[in-house]
């Protein structure tokens, strides 16, 4: 069974090196429903709102299963929220999930999946591990962001139930490595209401290879 196995939001603002010299990726599992809205999960922030958040990016997910790889990979605990998500899961494949993918979670929550999250250098001083940002995208466990259809609370323990699974077939990881034109052009001509920043990501694949 697929389910939620931690609901985490923002604890404090850190001060941080880089540009906007505070993150907010120290998220933290909360107890209770927390409501989660087109922007994502209530009393959540993102200080870099140019890069992170949004709707395309409300509600970062990462899976019990690729946070156990990391804990092997560096000998060391990946408690929830380490990786600054929002969900953390169990039992569902989410690097795995399809492009345009929706679960529901709980009664009312509907999310579909839009785009895999990127490595940068604030998640780098988060975690204090040389050439984290390549490490990282070297063992192609990103993640997922998600957008909200639905809004309504969740909480851990929640079931996740995947309503809808485009027949495009191509997924979160397949993105991240760098999709093909061919899996590009698969999304884009799977039907309208894709994400915005699906259409911007895969539409400059297509430029770049001229298809």
């Amino acid at each position: 069974m697929s389910l939620v196995t931690a609901v985490c939001r923002v604890d404090r603002l850190l001060r941080d090196s880089g540009t906007i010299g505070i993150t907010a990726i120290d998220k933290r599992p909360v107890d209770g429903p927390v409501r989660v809205r087109p922007l994502g999960l209530y009393a959540d922030v993102q200080a870099d709102r140019k890069h992170h958040g949004g709707e395309d990016q409300a509600v970062y997910a990462y899976a019990d299963e690729d946070a156990a790889y990391f804990a092997d990979l560096l000998d060391r605990e990946v408690p929830p929220g380490l990786f600054g998500e929002n969900l953390r899961t169990s039992g569902i494949d989410v690097t795995g999930a399809v492009t345009g993918e929706r679960w529901r979670i709980g009664d009312t929550l509907e999310l579909e999946v839009t785009i895999p999250r990127t490595p940068c250098g604030t998640f780098a001083r988060r975690m204090k591990v040389d050439k984290w940002v390549k490490r990282f995208a070297e063992e192609g466990r990103p993640g997922a962001y998600f957008r909200v259809l639905h809004s309504g609370p969740v909480s851990t323990g929640d079931p996740i139930v995947v309503t809808h699974r485009p027949a495009h077939g191509v997924t979160i990881g397949q993105v991240f490595a760098g999709p093909t034109a061919e899996q590009a052009r698969a999304v884009l001509d799977s039907g309208t209401g894709l994400a915005p920043s699906v259409v911007r990501d895969l539409s400059k694949v297509l430029g770049r290879t001229g298809v």
